[in-house]
């Protein structure tokens, strides 16, 4: 029985917003490179030492910040486009950003960066600072994020490809559009062509000598990161003239500023930052008031800032549909009557009393009642509700593996519990139950509007004794409807009611109680708390973890919990703390592995090497432990997935000998995982063909030769390139 919301299924919700935007650009087109080069020789890699360097180009955080200043200095923007993994965008976000040299030809314009591609799980800590984006450096993965999709719109002509350089004028005219070349001096001689061949000269740019509180107003990147470290040092009263410099802007308040007094120590200059949030009119506003309702709030002002969102409806869906939301979330007036389900959850045999004994017996002694009395709508009813528990019963038993015999015995019973309930209805039945037995038996023919329709009838009434599997169902298909109904409602660009919103919350919250109740409802009920930022999500995945401890679903979105307001060694250290218990599940040494990779990777975003290292090897030890204690073997896959990027991370390093050791671990753990991508976008054939080149480089032919075996002796699908790769039409040859 399929109780997933089908558009909202694993965070999907999130992804009703996120799914508007890209997911992935094409990599360098499948032009053969110079004779006698590979790509990785034209694009080297950059090394360990060449990620520590800090990023020389100065983004502008916003569209509207770089178009604000392009009009003020009369400087043209130039759009850069980069992704994570392909070799050239590699090599311009680890060497060229952050050359002297090269940010010689970005100086004169007014610069910004867009990438689909998230680094940092989060972009501010707790207390409001900004955590700029380790790869791309000043903007935070929000920024650059919310940047691709207003430059593909604008210019970039359907083709999302990377690495890309654009020059746009004051009037908005492409100047040039680089891409698909080979030839990186080429890339920065059109850069500086751009301004030599200009006809409008720029006048020198005269800051003067401003004090800080006039660089309040400014929409330069530079200038509002000073005032914002100006703010962070400063004492209370420097702190409190800031704010009123910033309030005193009005709409055009700088949401940075407001954010650090909103999450900072003082409580004054919170509650006064939440006022400049509701006359604040920037596009971050509403990032910045949906941040600050997942903190506790006074009633009074959580309406105040949910109205203050409101204001925003007309510019944008998210506001709109988050105002609805926190509307719905704030009130206790849904469709189902929660104070009797929560009064017979209190009963110490509520699970008993909602659990058939023997469907198959209930069923037959049903089938032998309706012959007593064949005209009774109820007898009808009781025949139809007996044979769909009967079928719901056998869903385990039923899926993809079940043999064709079972899936139809179980189909049969579905269309015979269908055909009593319509003679039922026949006969005058009417009500929840009848409601309840046909929507789910809608469900099953994919009738999915009809079975949302009547559970939308048969919720609100349901009883809590109604049958267990039944009840559990149709709650489940509830939420379900009412989440489907909201997403439609955004997507056409209308209002729905704050109801809908109760409604799903409390019809998860029941299923998070009832004997029934599984883990991908904990899992949805999460989902739907955590995109919205309502407080009580933690706490909702907290429960589901202790009841469901072996959940996969509820694991992932640990994880993530943990690394958004965290740091990889709190996740570490919370796994660790996990298989520690007395009773701790025998594959709990699974989640925890995989963990340990996740941390590896938060380490590699952020230019730690050495920690990267050790958590990748945790991470291998700890799927050996899970092999031993359940003899399984589905973690060869990870650990291949662990050894393939402690060969990146060496050869970053530059011990090459090092990185091929590595790389024939990870060939050896599991051949096909080869051409997996890492959380970074990069698969083991990929640094296998960085060492290649490197070692072409170095002049060591022996080491190339033993690269080019190892690759010759994996299958052929290890050999597939990447998705993002594949777009461009690009083919790997074997090199035999």
């Amino acid at each position: 029985m399929r109780t997933t919301p089908s558009a909202l299924s694993a965070g999907l919700f999130a992804g009703l917003f996120a799914g508007l935007f890209p997911t992935g650009l094409a990599a360098q087109e499948g032009v053969p490179p110079p004779p006698g080069l590979v790509p990785e020789q034209m694009w080297p890699a950059p090394t360990a030492a060449d990620w520590q360097k800090p990023v020389l180009i100065q983004w502008q955080r916003t569209w509207d910040d770089a178009l604000r200043l392009s009009q003020q200095t009369q400087r043209p923007i130039l759009v850069c486009v980069n992704m994570d993994g392909e070799i050239a965008s590699e090599h311009y976000a680890g060497i060229r950003y952050r050359d002297p040299e090269a940010a010689k030809s970005f100086a004169p314009y007014i610069c910004v960066i867009a990438s689909v591609y998230r680094h940092n799980p989060r972009d501010h800590d707790d207390e409001g600072h900004r955590i700029p984006c380790p790869r791309l450096g000043h903007v935070t993965c929000g920024e650059h994020l919310a940047m691709e999709p207003i430059v593909f719109e604008k210019f970039l002509d359907g083709k999302r490809i990377s690495p890309r350089h654009i020059m746009v004028e004051l009037d908005g005219s492409e100047t040039y559009d680089v891409f698909y070349t080979w030839d990186v001096a080429g890339v920065f001689r059109t850069i500086d062509d751009g301004i030599k061949n200009r006809r409008i000269q720029a006048p020198p740019i005269v800051k003067g000598d401003r004090s800080i509180l006039e660089k309040v107003a400014s929409a330069d990147s530079q200038d509002r990161l000073e005032v914002e470290q100006a703010y962070g040092a400063g004492n209370a009263e420097q702190r409190r003239a800031l704010l009123r410099a910033a309030l005193d802007l009005g709409e055009q308040a700088p949401v940075e500023l407001l954010r650090l007094s909103a999450f900072g120590l003082d409580p004054e200059l919170a509650k006064q930052a939440r006022l400049g949030m509701r006359q604040a009119r920037d596009p971050g506003t509403v990032d910045l008031i949906a941040d600050t309702l997942r903190a506790q709030l006074p009633a009074d002002e959580r309406k105040a800032l949910v109205d203050a969102l409101g204001t925003f409806a007309a510019t944008s869906v998210k506001a709109r549909t988050f105002a609805n939301a926190h509307r719905g979330l704030a009130g206790d007036r849904g469709a189902l009557d929660t104070s009797r389900w929560q009064q017979a959850f209190a009963g110490g045999s509520y699970a008993e009393a909602v659990t058939p004994a023997d469907p198959a017996g209930t069923a037959a002694a049903r089938d032998e009642a309706l012959l007593q009395q064949p005209t009774s709508p109820q007898a009808r009813l009781d025949v139809a509700e007996a044979n769909l528990l009967q079928a719901l019963a056998s869903t385990a038993g039923a899926g993809p593996g079940a043999s064709r015999q079972a899936q139809r015995y179980r189909q049969m019973l579905i269309e015979d519990a269908e055909r009593a309930a319509r003679a039922a209805v026949v006969l005058g039945a009417k009500g929840w139950r009848l409601d309840a037995i046909l929507a789910l038996c809608a469900l099953h023919r994919d009738s999915t509007q009809e079975a949302y329709d009547l559970a939308i009838a048969a919720a609100p009434d349901l009883p809590p004794d109604a049958p267990g599997q039944l009840a559990m169902e149709v709650l489940a298909l509830f939420a379900e409807a009412r989440q489907e109904a909201i997403v439609a409602a955004v997507r056409k660009k209308q209002d729905f009611p704050p109801q809908w919103t109760t409604d799903v919350d409390a019809a998860y919250a029941l299923l998070g109680r009832h004997p029934f109740g599984r883990d991908v409802h904990v899992a949805h009920h999460y989902d739907f708390l955590h995109f919205f930022q309502a407080p009580d999500a933690d706490s909702v995945l907290d429960r589901g973890l202790l009841r469901f401890p072996d959940s996969a679903r509820l694991h992932g979105r640990h994880r993530a919990r943990l690394l958004l307001h965290g740091t990889p060694d709190a996740l570490l250290a919370d796994y660790r703390q996990r298989l520690a218990a007395p009773d701790a599940s025998p594959i709990l040494p699974w989640f925890a592995g995989y963990a340990a990779l996740c941390a590896a990777e938060a380490h590699r975003r952020n230019s730690r090497p050495e920690p990267a290292l050790q958590a990748y090897r945790t991470g291998i030890d700890l799927f050996a432990r899970y092999r031993e204690q359940t003899q399984a073997t589905d973690g060869e896959h990870y650990v291949a997935m662990a050894h393939a990027p402690i060969a990146r991370v060496q050869l970053e390093a530059g011990d090459l000998g090092a990185c091929f050791a590595a790389l024939q671990q990870a060939f050896a753990a599991a051949p096909v995982a080869a051409a997996a991508t890492d959380g970074l976008g990069v698969t083991a054939v990929q640094t296998a063909d960085m060492l290649r080149a490197r070692a072409l480089t170095a002049k060591d032919e022996a080491l190339a030769r033993q690269v080019e075996q190892a690759l010759a002796a994996l299958p052929p699908e290890a050999l597939e390139l990447p998705e993002y790769e594949r777009a461009t039409g690009r083919t790997r040859r074997r090199r035999d």
